[in-house]
Protein backbone atom coordinates (compact mmCIF):
# COMPACT_ATOMS: atom_id res chain seq x y z
CA UNK A 1 0.00 0.00 0.00
CA UNK A 2 1.41 3.23 -0.77
CA UNK A 3 1.00 6.46 1.19
CA UNK A 4 1.66 9.98 -0.20
CA UNK A 5 2.79 12.80 2.35
CA UNK A 6 0.53 16.17 1.48
CA UNK A 7 3.40 19.05 1.74
CA UNK A 8 1.10 21.41 3.59
CA UNK A 9 0.65 22.32 7.19
CA UNK A 10 -2.61 21.22 8.68
CA UNK A 11 -5.00 22.53 11.51
CA UNK A 12 -7.46 21.00 13.13
CA UNK A 13 -10.09 23.69 14.34
CA UNK A 14 -13.67 23.98 16.13
CA UNK A 15 -15.52 26.64 14.40
CA UNK A 16 -19.29 28.09 14.71
CA UNK A 17 -19.42 28.58 10.91
CA UNK A 18 -17.96 27.45 7.79
CA UNK A 19 -16.93 30.73 5.46
CA UNK A 20 -16.58 30.37 1.76
CA UNK A 21 -12.74 31.19 1.50
CA UNK A 22 -11.87 28.44 3.78
CA UNK A 23 -13.17 26.32 1.41
CA UNK A 24 -11.45 27.99 -1.32
CA UNK A 25 -7.99 25.83 -0.25
CA UNK A 26 -7.17 22.18 -1.64
CA UNK A 27 -7.85 20.40 1.49
CA UNK A 28 -10.77 21.17 3.70
CA UNK A 29 -12.63 18.51 6.05
CA UNK A 30 -15.72 19.37 7.29
CA UNK A 31 -17.61 17.63 10.64
CA UNK A 32 -20.98 18.90 12.09
CA UNK A 33 -22.87 16.78 14.56
CA UNK A 34 -25.30 17.98 17.44
CA UNK A 35 -22.42 19.24 19.69
CA UNK A 36 -20.12 20.41 17.16
CA UNK A 37 -18.45 21.94 14.04
CA UNK A 38 -15.30 20.69 13.38
CA UNK A 39 -12.63 22.07 10.40
CA UNK A 40 -10.19 20.41 9.21
CA UNK A 41 -7.63 22.77 6.66
CA UNK A 42 -4.76 23.89 5.85
CA UNK A 43 -2.98 26.11 8.04
CA UNK A 44 -3.02 29.39 6.14
CA UNK A 45 -6.96 29.41 5.53
CA UNK A 46 -7.72 28.45 9.16
CA UNK A 47 -10.46 30.98 10.65
CA UNK A 48 -8.32 33.11 13.27
CA UNK A 49 -11.46 33.46 15.26
CA UNK A 50 -11.75 29.79 15.75
CA UNK A 51 -13.15 28.85 19.50
CA UNK A 52 -10.80 25.92 19.25
CA UNK A 53 -7.52 25.29 17.26
CA UNK A 54 -4.61 23.05 17.12
CA UNK A 55 -1.89 23.80 14.29
CA UNK A 56 0.94 21.71 13.51
CA UNK A 57 -0.64 18.71 11.52
CA UNK A 58 1.27 16.97 8.40
CA UNK A 59 -1.07 14.13 6.46
CA UNK A 60 -0.14 11.24 4.71
CA UNK A 61 -2.70 10.22 1.92
CA UNK A 62 -3.81 6.64 1.47
CA UNK A 63 -2.96 6.43 -2.42
CA UNK A 64 -5.68 4.58 -4.86
CA UNK A 65 -9.16 4.80 -4.65
CA UNK A 66 -10.33 2.34 -1.26
CA UNK A 67 -13.68 0.48 -2.06
CA UNK A 68 -15.90 0.41 0.61
CA UNK A 69 -15.98 -3.42 1.05
CA UNK A 70 -12.25 -3.13 1.90
CA UNK A 71 -12.06 -3.43 5.61
CA UNK A 72 -8.47 -2.96 8.44
CA UNK A 73 -6.86 -0.51 5.98
CA UNK A 74 -6.66 2.13 8.83
CA UNK A 75 -6.43 0.05 11.81
CA UNK A 76 -2.91 -1.68 10.81
CA UNK A 77 -1.92 2.10 10.13
CA UNK A 78 -3.26 3.52 13.35
CA UNK A 79 -1.88 0.47 15.63
CA UNK A 80 1.39 1.27 13.97
CA UNK A 81 1.83 4.28 14.95
CA UNK A 82 -0.17 4.14 18.61
CA UNK A 83 2.74 1.08 19.35
CA UNK A 84 5.56 4.22 18.84
CA UNK A 85 3.13 6.92 20.99
CA UNK A 86 2.12 8.92 17.53
CA UNK A 87 -1.08 10.10 18.01
CA UNK A 88 -3.19 10.12 14.50
CA UNK A 89 -6.31 12.60 13.77
CA UNK A 90 -7.42 10.58 10.66
CA UNK A 91 -10.45 11.99 8.29
CA UNK A 92 -12.16 9.66 5.02
CA UNK A 93 -13.44 11.10 2.08
CA UNK A 94 -15.54 8.64 -0.74
CA UNK A 95 -12.28 7.81 -2.15
CA UNK A 96 -9.50 7.36 0.27
CA UNK A 97 -8.65 8.36 3.61
CA UNK A 98 -6.25 10.69 5.58
CA UNK A 99 -3.95 9.81 8.75
CA UNK A 100 -2.60 13.25 9.89
CA UNK A 101 0.36 13.33 12.69
CA UNK A 102 1.91 16.02 14.54
CA UNK A 103 4.87 17.73 12.26
CA UNK A 104 7.48 16.91 14.89
CA UNK A 105 6.56 13.06 14.22
CA UNK A 106 6.22 12.90 10.66
CA UNK A 107 9.74 11.82 9.57
CA UNK A 108 9.57 9.21 12.65
CA UNK A 109 6.18 7.98 10.99
CA UNK A 110 7.25 7.61 7.82
CA UNK A 111 10.32 5.60 8.55
CA UNK A 112 8.02 3.64 10.61
CA UNK A 113 5.62 2.63 7.75
CA UNK A 114 8.42 2.29 5.68
CA UNK A 115 10.07 -0.54 8.01
CA UNK A 116 6.67 -2.03 8.09
CA UNK A 117 6.15 -2.64 4.44
CA UNK A 118 4.25 0.39 2.76
CA UNK A 119 5.35 2.66 0.39
CA UNK A 120 5.85 6.49 1.51
CA UNK A 121 5.85 8.86 -1.23
CA UNK A 122 6.91 12.42 -0.60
Amino acid sequence: MTLKMIGRDFSVCKVTEIRPETLQGDFCFIGKTDEELSLVCETDRAPEDATAREDGWRAFRIEGILDFSLTGILAPIAALLADRKIGIFAVSTYNTDYILVRREKLAEAAELLENAGYTVKE
